[in-house]
Parts: C-alpha cells; structure tokens; sequence
C-alpha cells in the first residue's frame, strides 16, 4: 500500500529525490561580525543561496588561523557534512584544508586568497592531486593596489620639477596573499612616478586601532605626508583620525585612499574625506555560489571561464555609484538574479558576467 501511495506520489512529482535536495555550502569567514566588509560579504552570500535554493552556513573564525583550522576539521571529519566548503587561503592556511578534506567526500572552493605560486609548487596542486577541490575565484588585487595611487597621484596634480610628493602606504597581514598583492600594485604604480616618495609602508593588520596608534606616529615623523594609501577601509579610518587629531583635514591637507565599499567608506567618499575608494569584492562569495550551483547541476564550469578565475572586481567607486550601494546596502536587496547568470544551457562563448556593473543594473 505504500509503495502504491509512493507510486502515485512520484508520479505527480511530489516526492523530492537526493538530487534535488538543495546544496549546503557551509562558509568559513576569516572575519568577525564587527568587520563590516565581511558582514556584507555574508549578506551578498545569502541572497545568493535564498535564490538559488541552497541552504548555507557561515562561521567567522576573528582572524585566528588555528579557529578556521578547528571548524574545518569538524565540518569535514564530522557526521554532519556540507556538500561544499568555501574558505579562503588567508594566513597560507588552504594546504591544511585541503589535507583535510582527502576522503571526507566534501567538495572545496576557495574565494578572496587562492593558493599562492609557492603553495602550488610544494602541493604539486593538479586538479587530480586534489579531486574535490573544484575551483577558486579571487579578485584583482594587485590592478586594485595599483589603481588607488594612480587615481591618488592624478587627483594630486603634478609637482614642480625637483620637487617630492610624500606617501605613506598601510597594508594588511603580512602572509595574507591580498594583502601582498595589492601592496605589488602599490609598488608598480610607484615606478611609474619616480616624483612620488614612499616614506613607509606598516603593516597595520586590516585593524582600525592598530593603523591609528601606527599613523600617530608616522605624521609626526613626516609631517609632510599628502597621500596616504590603504589596503582596506578599517585601517584607513584609523589613519584619517590620527590625521584628524594633528590637525589635517582629510581631502584637503592630504588625500586618502582605500578598499571595500562599507557604509562609512562610502559615506566618507561623498563627504570628499575619502579621495579614491575601490571596492566590488564584497560579492565574491555570492558569485561563488553561482558557480557551485552550476556545478551541482552538473555543469562543466570550467567551460565558461575557468576553474581557477580572477575577477576584475575592484574599480573605482564614483560618488554616484557610492549613493546607489549606501541604498543598496540599507535595503539589504541587492536585486540580483543570480539564476540568470547561470551558464546552464547557456553556449559554450558564455562567460559568467561576474562584475560591479552586473551589481549595479
């Protein structure tokens, strides 16, 4: 009798099988809830899944390495598996993960920080070394270093032959492959304007107070400082309010750049106390989940633009554009499609159109 009421069930297309159970990615922050780049990098992440039917969980590890080392051995070793692990290769940590994850039968995707060339060569990671490690997408990091002092030297003006323009450059984690990247763009830029006298460059962490006690003392020990470089948002406040309580006006008595576009930076950008922002990263993990959504379907990704893809994500943000993520971010509707960008079914030229213009239709 129950085989018959299954029968007719089936029939009817009531009974959902294993295939079509949604996909659980379990998400492994290197962030805290306070940071607020990764706050909404959760929430682009989660309007992702809501429409495209998954279920995903995220934990924030606060920046400890050794935490995320911790979550991923229970989610892959554990009884209560996801189908997907996405994590990103912050403090050099992804050779553990993927060590790991040998047999545990958890697919693997890495965001933000891939595995660095180094890493690469001592793995020897082959897409058949590592069978359920399916792919990575980052940003451009190094263009992002790069763009932000072009954009601050242009904004600048040209100096009188002889003369200096003074720069002082804030990076995040030393081993943290963005971090290191968009300090090579910094440097690149930098050749290109012999005029252009970096001080120092600090390693300031991503962490606001960290930055601010570092700026303390770098305006005192070069007070003619006009350009200050940042590689994220948190440590370019706290340099602008070390700025602030020597007297400077920022946009005014110096230029500041930075990256990520949270409320503030994008606040401060249309008051004129941020000069140059970059951001658009903040959706890397959402346009992941297109991805692995795909891949759940059984698409070939892989075909429309790589396994492994680095996104030109980071632009500058113009103030227009400013006032329309602030409204964005406020509503928490980011009123993106993400099944349309789906390469199901799509010709094989399609490429996934992953970008801020995509963001902002």
């Amino acid at each position: 009798m129950l085989k018959f009421f299954y029968g007719v069930l089936l029939a009817l297309g009531m009974v959902v099988g294993p295939s079509a159970q949604a996909a659980s990615v379990l998400f492994l922050s290197p962030g805290s809830t306070k940071e607020t780049f990764w706050v909404s990098y959760s929430q682009f992440m989660q309007a992702a899944a809501k429409n495209l039917g998954m279920e995903l969980n995220i934990q924030y590890s606060d920046r400890v390495p050794e935490t995320t080392i911790k979550q991923a051995r229970a989610a892959l070793q554990g009884p209560n598996r996801p189908d997907y692990l996405v994590f990103v290769n912050e403090q050099y940590i992804a050779p553990e993960i993927l060590r790991l994850a040998k047999g545990s039968g958890v697919k693997l995707f890495i965001v933000n920080n891939a595995l660095t060339p180094d890493q690469m060569k001592l793995l020897g990671a082959r897409p058949d070394k590592y069978p359920d490690w399916v792919g990575s997408l980052v940003p451009n990091d190094e263009e992002g270093g790069y763009l932000m002092l072009k954009e601050l030297i242009r904004q600048h003006g040209p100096v009188p032959s002889g003369q200096t323009i003074e720069l002082l450059a804030f990076s995040g984690l030393k081993i943290t492959p963005s971090a290191q990247l968009r300090e090579k763009g910094l440097r690149r830029a930098l050749a290109e304007h012999p005029e252009v006298h970096l001080r120092q460059l600090v390693y300031g962490g991503w962490n606001r107070q960290r930055a601010y006690e570092q700026a303390k003392l770098l305006f005192k020990r070069y007070p003619q400082t006009s350009l200050i470089w940042t590689a994220n948002d948190e440590m370019g406040f706290g340099a602008m309010q070390a700025f602030v309580e020597t007297g400077g006006v920022p946009g005014k008595d110096a230029l500041f750049g930075t990256i990520n576009t949270s409320p503030a930076a994008l606040q401060a950008l249309l008051d004129h106390r941020l000069s140059v922002l970059l951001g658009g990263h903040f959706s890397l993990g959402g346009w992941a989940l297109v991805q692995l959504h795909d891949y759940d379907q059984g698409v070939d990704v892989s075909q429309y633009g790589g396994r492994d893809r680095q996104v030109p994500l980071l632009r500058l943000i113009d103030r227009e554009q400013a006032k329309r993520l602030l409204a964005m971010g406020a509503a928490q509707d980011f009123g993106v499609d993400f099944h349309s960008l789906s390469a199901k079914g799509k010709p094989a030229s399609y490429r996934y159109p992953f970008s801020l213009q995509t963001l902002m239709h």
